[in-house]
């Protein structure tokens, strides 16, 4: 086996850090401080060895058993997909100060999950083999059922990691018993081999079946239909951070896994892979928006919407039952989607713990009025929500929406085309309703979401610490929030660039 170490430097940061992480604990206890910047640094070093190595040094390969059976590709593409990984951990570490300012979660173990859970996405993006490929992807997972329940006495957080572990664990047993049927009918494990190979006509049928389980299972990843009832309880019972890094990083990893096997990997039953996308694109999207409508707190609203964002980011593979000819433009519609959609998440989940603090997203009709007492975070909010709606002037997610159904129009999927635009109406109406109640006049008898945080920036000069309102979040915060939307402002004028690196990954 021919292994190229430089190829692995980019794991070897990201795994360093999260061992850095808890040597600093032990040389330092108690102190927040140095554990979150070492943790922060190492991060920075695994996005900048990332882009040095995959962008800088061109196309390696590493553990090959032949020129074209390799598991570990860094290509300039996965490269910078494992750039925006780190960056997410980064930005999910800053938003996690006001957490770790209260000591309810350990800061050592904190940090080293985080870094843990960054290490296999990193690994994720070059995968191609089904081993390396699903055990980057529950080293990504596996960190998170602790982050979510990490909290000391939080029952929510802990009920939220339990139905999060048994969730998971099923649809990892049903990817395991796809990616074992698709061995049995290929007799291959690299995704090159499963491609060329020849299949056997008695074989085809396990191939298929294999196929759609594997899809099946690793949609779990991107809380999509049918596997998709686990998101609400944990996005609402996590601490805000976790939420936020669970709902992007978890969510571009499992996109990446299903591009991996749905295009790569699945090429001789392309037909059949499509087939499937389509059908979880349609249930998800359908499903996310109608429930959406019903949804009372703000958190539970934002994991509903990504249950109908995930039918947006699958159904350009969907359209791959009707054409091969197209499907880079497919690939890069997908993963241009993903690269916008985790900008504007991550921004409305960011505003939430600006506003609020790193516990609990409340009611939606806590923010009622929330443009005149933290403008600023109210208008990070609204370009997400708008983002996500894609309306002006979150351009991002407009021009990723008329990405997709140009896609799906090109390869020949109008039907498909048809079924976003129409979900695509139905989610505008909670988005609107959303930044409605932004600038709707506050309820004076109620206590407003900034006076509570006026309280408890009282509470924080005598000690006892509680993320305030008003534009008074904690640096690191205010800077992940304001990098992130500028991001997503910038790209919104320079979509096609994103696209063009897109159609390279695979």
């Amino acid at each position: 086996m021919r292994i190229d170490q430089v190829a692995l430097i980019p794991a070897y940061v990201a795994a360093g850090t999260a061992l850095l992480a808890l040597l600093v604990d032990l040389i330092a206890p108690g102190r927040r401080g140095p554990v979150v910047v070492a943790t922060a640094l190492g991060m920075a070093g695994t996005a900048a060895a990332a882009i040095a190595v995959g962008v800088g040094g061109g196309h390696r390969t590493s553990l090959c058993l032949g020129p074209d059976r390799c598991s570990l590709v860094l290509s300039p593409a996965s490269a910078i997909v494992a750039g925006v990984f780190a960056g997410l951990a980064l930005g999910a570490l800053a938003l996690s100060v006001p957490l770790l300012r209260t000591g309810e979660v350990p800061v050592g173990e904190y940090c080293f999950l985080l870094a843990a859970s960054l290490t296999g996405a990193v690994v994720l993006g070059g995968a191609r083999d089904l081993i390396t490929l699903i055990v980057a992807l529950e080293t990504l997972t596996l960190p998170l059922y602790l982050l979510v329940g990490l909290r000391r006495g939080a029952r929510e957080g802990a009920s939220a990691a339990v139905t999060f572990f048994v969730v998971s664990v099923a649809s990892t047993a049903v990817a395991l018993l796809g990616a074992a049927l698709v061995f049995t009918a290929t007799g291959g494990l690299h995704f090159a081999d499963i491609a060329a190979g020849p299949v056997a006509p008695s074989a085809k049928p396990l191939l298929e079946v294999g196929v759609v389980l594997l899809l099946t299972g690793l949609a779990f990843k991107v809380a999509a239909v049918p596997a998709h009832a686990w998101a609400p309880a944990t996005y609402d019972g996590a601490p805000l951070p976790v939420a936020a890094y669970l709902s992007t990083t978890s969510k571009l990893g499992g996109v990446v896994a299903l591009v991996l096997v749905g295009v790569s990997a699945a090429r001789p039953v392309l037909s059949t892979s499509g087939l499937a996308l389509a059908a979880l694109a349609v249930l998800s999207m359908t499903v996310g928006n109608l429930v959406a409508l019903r949804q009372r707190r703000m958190v539970r609203l934002l994991a509903w919407s990504s249950v109908a964002q995930a039918g947006y980011l699958l159904a350009p593979l969907g359209a791959l039952i009707a054409a091969d000819e197209v499907t880079p433009l497919l690939v890069a519609a997908t993963i241009g989607y993903a690269f916008f959609y985790v900008l504007l998440e991550f921004s409305a989940f960011g505003a939430l713990v600006a506003v609020r603090g790193a516990g609990d997203g409340g009611a939606i009709a806590d923010y009622r009025g929330l443009a005149r007492r933290s403008p600023w975070p109210a208008g990070v909010l609204v370009l997400a929500l708008a983002g996500l709606a894609g309306l002006p002037p979150g351009l991002a997610g407009l021009f990723a929406k008329v990405a997709v159904v140009r896609a799906l129009l090109g390869g020949d999927a109008t039907w498909l085309a048809v079924i976003v635009a129409i979900n695509a109406v139905i989610g505008l109406a909670y988005y609107v309703r959303v930044g409605a109640i932004l600038f709707a006049p506050a309820q004076i008898s109620a206590v407003t979401p900034g006076e509570a945080y006026d309280q408890a920036y009282e509470g924080e000069k005598a000690g006892e610490f509680a993320a305030p309102g008003g534009g008074r979040a904690p640096w690191p915060v205010v800077t992940a929030v304001a990098v992130a939307a500028v991001i997503a402002v910038i790209v919104g004028f320079g979509p096609e660039l994103v696209m063009r690196a897109a159609a390279t990954f695979g």
